[in-house]
């Protein structure tokens, strides 16, 4: 379909849980963090809630009013073990490559706002062998973590795209949120850290099984406009 037909000229992507099948590793790298710290036992669906927001406001949740010391060493403790045991763990979710290449071939814009630091995206980026395709990215140690919309606001920024032509692809209420506030449009993902309903309730455009759906929709929402 070709890109002029489409209402959309930009596409964001969250990465954790909506490129790349991570939430599993970040889950366990959490827990042993936790257990290596002795500060009890969280259930994963409580760390699966934090997915894709910044390390900080992570740490805060999981580990409400903790000092600068305590956050320094759970800050820490996770690294060491994400980077020696959890790293290599994720894969992208199948047919995510060829699909982001399709979309860039018929000329739309991909950008990434992520959760993860700028070193970890650049590594993923690396290992995946993607990080020709996408013309902006930003991580959480680059702006304001989200739902904050700094993210999207400086991608729009940088490629000199409007809010009205774009859309954020995410798994969590957070990417939608981010989405609301920078006045972008926004598609739901439901492949990782929240549930449809939750995401739903956020009145995204659509709510997708999996993002490499993304190209069927998106070629649907062309022929709703030039029929």
């Amino acid at each position: 379909m070709p890109l002029a037909a489409n209402p959309f000229r930009l596409l964001v992507f969250d990465w954790d849980g909506t490129l790349m099948d991570s939430i599993g590793p970040i889950v366990a790298c959490a827990q042993a963090t936790i257990r290596e710290l002795e500060l009890g036992e969280l259930p994963e669906e409580t760390i699966r809630g934090t997915v894709g927001l910044g390390l900080r406001e992570t740490i805060e949740i999981l580990s409400p009013g903790c000092d600068d010391a305590l956050f320094g060493k759970i800050l820490e403790g996770y690294r060491k073990h994400w980077h020696s045991a959890y790293r290599d763990m994720p894969m992208l979710f199948e047919g995510v490559d060829g699909m982001l290449r399709g979309l860039a071939d018929e000329g739309y814009l991909l950008a990434v706002a992520t959760g993860k630091s700028r070193r970890g995206l650049d590594y993923a980026l690396e290992q995946t062998g993607l990080g020709e395709v996408f013309q902006a990215t930003r991580t959480a140690d680059e702006a304001f973590s989200k739902p904050h919309p700094q993210m999207l606001l400086d991608i729009l920024d940088e490629l000199g795209v409007s809010p009205c032509e774009a859309v954020m692809i995410g798994d969590t209420t957070y990417d939608l949120e981010m989405a609301r506030s920078a006045r972008t449009h926004a598609v739901g993902v439901c492949s990782g850290g929240h549930g449809r309903e939750e995401l739903l309730r956020l009145e995204p455009l659509a709510c997708l099984d999996q993002v490499v759906d993304l190209g069927t929709w998106l070629a649907e929402q062309a022929a709703t406009v030039t029929a």
